[in-house]
């Protein structure tokens, strides 16, 4: 039986939050199942205004002695007592008249930026609900700050949320997964919802000076660990500058002799100048991109037989499952991450993609996932992966979902982390584990 089933010792609880020191203002003691502030008695900067009329238009419907309200700045602060630490409901009752698109505002908890939401357009008082949230036992401060600004806001709720169990069955999409693969399943449904495993990407390419363990080597020098999970990319086994820099082989050791989980992404590449690239041609990795905007190739054609981006992709797709052969030749399950960060910045239509496989849009995208699934599970008897498909929360994003019987995992990248990202609203850092998306996602 691999280690990976024995090492609970390197799991961590998931369960951090950001805790904010704020001046508190008035604290809201109420009935633990339900507590509800009134807005005009929470702690308001100066641009913020109680009222009961908009310019001499009066809003009846409001409870209390008015409601705030929020022209293009201003930031709401509520401070909640809550009896115990875990996952509560926020929402508030508001009037939105100005855009019929919406209005961004944002929420932070306890100093930590929740991320911004649309309130919908409204002219008579409806409530929104901000998501789940994790709260601490006693006294927790959250704000609703201005994005673009211009609602009412007439009350504010905190609840308990009302769970379901995080059970998920082990079950495959592919029936003929080899038993270490569906070992490895079995130990991420067991521990889904109980702890967290911790995990680092290696560079890959020229950024590690030469040495591939340079992140493992700091990690375990600093806290006597390595990481439960390491990630690869197998990019370099490619038709156009292919080359040998041992990350198979790493795999291998990583998962047979380390006792970790690998898991590995494929940023394939494609030739900048797609028009004039002859088939088996070398090309130097300075003139391949992934990106969209960077090259001719039509992504609507790879999923055409008989078209050269179709006949290109299935020399990378061959060059990809020697690799993965290998793997399986040596017991190595991989949770296999292809074709990732679906859908980019939003679209049906790939306006948003930020690589050339979601550049055609949903269809294909779809079409080119079920092409490399079936390509390896059946052509290449490839049955030593857990497929995992990477999406998001726009309005679109089901649209982009390849489908139960091709996926096992879905997964979110989430690139708003305090080191080297912020909450573009709040201006507040964030090093949330954005619980509310994982719960929606759930629900």
């Amino acid at each position: 039986m691999k280690k990976w089933l024995k090492r609970t010792g390197t799991l961590l609880l998931a369960c951090t939050l950001l805790l904010g020191g704020m001046n508190a203002p008035p604290v809201a003691h109420a009935d633990p199942a339900l507590i509800t502030i009134e807005s005009e008695n929470a702690q308001l900067t100066p641009d913020l205004q109680v009222t009961t009329q908009i310019y001499g238009t009066p809003k009846p419907g409001y409870s209390g002695s008015g409601f705030v309200w929020m022209q293009n700045s201003g930031t709401l602060t509520y401070t909640i007592t809550v009896p115990e630490t875990g996952m509560y409901t926020i929402s508030t009752r508001y009037m939105q008249e100005l855009s019929p698109d919406g209005r961004q505002q944002a929420l932070i908890v306890n100093g930590a930026a929740k991320g911004s939401y649309m309130l919908p357009y409204t002219t008579t008082w409806k409530d929104f609900n901000f998501g789940y949230h994790k709260l601490n036992q006693g006294s927790n401060t959250i704000q609703v700050k201005a994005g673009w600004g211009f609602a009412y806001f007439d009350t504010f709720t905190v609840d308990h949320a009302n769970l379901d169990p995080l059970i998920v069955q082990p079950v495959l999409s592919d029936a003929q997964a080899t038993p270490e693969t569906q070992l490895l399943m079995n130990y991420l449904t067991e521990v889904y919802g109980k702890h967290m495993l911790s995990g680092q990407q290696e560079i890959y390419g020229g950024g590690n000076d030469g040495n591939s363990e340079l992140e493992f080597d700091w990690i375990h020098n600093l806290t006597g660990k390595y990481p439960a999970v390491r990630g690869f990319d197998l990019m370099n086994y490619n038709p156009l500058y292919g080359w040998e820099d041992g990350t198979t082989a790493r795999m291998i050791d990583w998962v047979n002799t380390k006792g970790g989980i690998a898991t590995n992404s494929w940023h394939l590449t494609v030739p900048r100048d797609f028009t004039a690239y002859q088939l088996g041609e070398f090309v130097d990795w300075k003139k391949a991109t992934y990106k969209p905007t960077e090259t001719n190739f039509d992504t609507a054609n790879a999923v055409i037989p008989g078209t050269k981006e179709y006949q290109y992709l299935q020399l990378a797709i061959q060059d990809l499952a020697e690799q993965l052969q290998i793997l399986q030749e040596n017991n190595v399950p991989v949770i296999f991450r292809p074709y990732h960060e679906a859908e980019g910045n939003g679209g049906l239509n790939g306006e948003g993609a930020w690589f050339w496989w979601a550049s055609a849009g949903a269809e294909v995208y779809k079409q080119l996932w079920d092409q490399l699934y079936t390509e390896l599970t059946e052509t290449y008897g490839l049955h030593n992966l857990i497929w995992t498909y990477n999406s998001y929360v726009y309005s679109t994003s089901p649209a982009w979902y390849p489908g139960d019987d091709q996926v096992d995992i879905v997964g979110y990248d989430k690139y708003n982390t305090i080191y080297n990202r912020y909450d573009g609203l709040s201006g507040v850092p964030n090093e949330d584990a954005i619980s509310s998306i994982f719960i929606s996602w759930w629900i």
